[in-house]
């Protein structure tokens, strides 16, 4: 196993993690008796943060994976960026039981929103610093990466660094809708899959 395989398995396992502890945000309705199909559709904002912050870090991993399946060797730098990506994925349980607890609540709804925000502002500053750090040089790349294609391509994550700041703002319009946007940038990032450039055959 190469330097960058082991930090890809490790990753993975991180990755695994954080999207199985979200499950656990759900909480099985207590002494609901015949109410029980009105206390499980109360529990929708635990629903919706399930499913929006799954598709989040699901599609950061495809994303991961697929930029560490050209990386053939590391640096301390990249894996200090690494490590920076990876602790903001497994703190994403904690803004999404905070959404799922406040978000129907008409001012700490707002709050809670923003610091869901706030996480993701942040984990796409991270994916950013490391493919910066990656295309810098590419020296990290296998030869099969179009270097100056890939320095081109940093210019796609323009996107989401004005599209997260921005649900910041939208927190404090409404929650809902906040994290309706985060499951939508999550959809575009999905069927936007981020493609690592390559030298054509010759």
């Amino acid at each position: 196993m190469n330097e960058s395989s082991r930090v890809e398995a490790f990753s993975d396992g991180v990755f695994a993690i954080a999207i199985t502890l979200l499950i656990l945000e759900i909480k099985v309705p207590q002494h609901s008796g015949d109410h029980l199909w009105s206390d499980l559709g109360r529990q929708w904002p635990s629903y919706a943060a399930y499913v929006v912050s799954f598709l989040v870090i699901g599609i950061m991993w495809v994303n991961h994976h697929t930029v560490f399946s050209y990386v053939v060797r590391v640096d301390r730098t990249l894996m200090f960026l690494n490590l920076l990506l990876l602790m903001t994925v497994a703190a994403i349980p904690w803004p999404a039981g905070l959404m799922a607890e406040y978000l129907r609540e008409e001012h700490a709804s707002h709050v809670a929103a923003a610091v869901y925000s706030g996480f993701m502002v942040v984990m796409a500053l991270n994916f950013t610093a490391l493919w910066w750090h990656l295309t810098r040089t590419g020296h990290l790349f296998d030869s099969r990466v179009d270097v100056r294609a890939a320095r081109a391509a940093r210019a796609r994550f323009a996107f989401g660094s004005l599209a997260y700041p921005a649900t910041v703002g939208l927190a404090f319009v409404s929650a809902p809708l906040t994290l309706a946007v985060h499951g939508l940038l999550a959809v575009y990032y999905g069927f936007n899959q981020l493609k690592v450039p390559v030298r054509e055959a010759s």
